[in-house]
């Protein structure tokens, strides 16, 4: 299960990329209850999304012409340099060169050979968000790619992730875990095929637990969000939905399967 209990591979970060930060702010206050917190004069407007006090993801302003809004995670590094020469290695591509974010951590940004972006984070004085996997808070990551065979080996290289087939009406599904300890409770993520003519695109996307997919779909729509898949039940897994924010950035709800919880 997704948690703070950072290993080699975990999500250990996630920030959303907006245009107009102020607005995501009131537009996922408004869904999830998050409060936002600014890092301070010198971050340049970057700041944190929190439940209760404590930290659950955070938020920066778009900075390079014509990128698209988007949630990305970030997944703990032991060197991120050592991380950036694997991408390259592997046939990605390093967006932005590791560097040191005064003191709290190494950031380095990439893209996968399919186009997915995500980031890799060294932990310092900072080992990543402050909860998961609770109401209102990440409890799920998931790679959509046109070959999801190709992905898992490439992730597998940077970060020794493992993988276990699912059986999901429709699709191979692969379930990713770290590669330390118990492999189900190492768990945190998935693959799935990305869908022919649907005019989707490589991308990681971020499921957040609530508590009433239906009602959390409600309150996005209500706000000017865009509902893109409607809530249903998946077996064995649990309520769904996806959903994209104001800005255009595509996200999910899960009201996990109790079995799965």
């Amino acid at each position: 299960m997704l948690g703070t209990d950072f290993r080699t591979g975990s999500p250990n970060w996630l920030d959303l990329g907006s245009p107009d930060t102020g607005a995501a702010a009131a537009f996922y206050g408004a869904v999830f209850g998050w409060q936002f917190a600014s890092a301070g004069p010198e971050a340049g407007g970057y700041g944190f999304f929190q439940q209760g006090g404590r930290t659950v993801a955070a938020l920066g302003q778009l900075t390079e012409e014509g990128a698209k809004s988007a949630w990305m995670p970030h997944f703990k590094t032991p060197d991120a340099q050592a991380t950036a020469e694997a991408v390259r290695a592997g046939g990605g591509r390093v967006r932005m060169e590791p560097m040191d974010v005064m003191g709290e951590g190494w950031l380095a940004q990439f893209t996968d050979p399919q186009g997915a972006e995500f980031a890799c984070w060294q932990s310092g004085n900072t080992s990543g968000f402050e909860v998961a996997s609770a109401e209102n808070t990440l409890v799920w990551v998931e790679l959509h790619v046109p070959d999801p065979a190709a992905a898992i080996a490439f992730y597998a290289s940077l970060f020794g992730w493992r993988q276990a087939e699912m059986q999901v009406p429709g699709m191979a599904y692969h379930v990713l875990s770290i590669g330390e300890g118990d492999q189900e409770d190492g768990s945190f993520g998935g693959v799935a095929p990305l869908g022919e003519g649907q005019g989707e695109e490589a991308r990681w996307v971020p499921y957040f637990a609530v508590a009433d997919v239906d009602a959390t779909e409600a309150a996005a729509r209500e706000n000017g969000g865009t509902v893109l898949m409607p809530a249903a039940d998946v077996p064995e897994v649990g309520r769904i939905a996806w959903l994209a924010d104001p800005a255009g950035a595509v996200f999910a709800l899960l009201r996990p399967n109790p079995r799965q919880a």
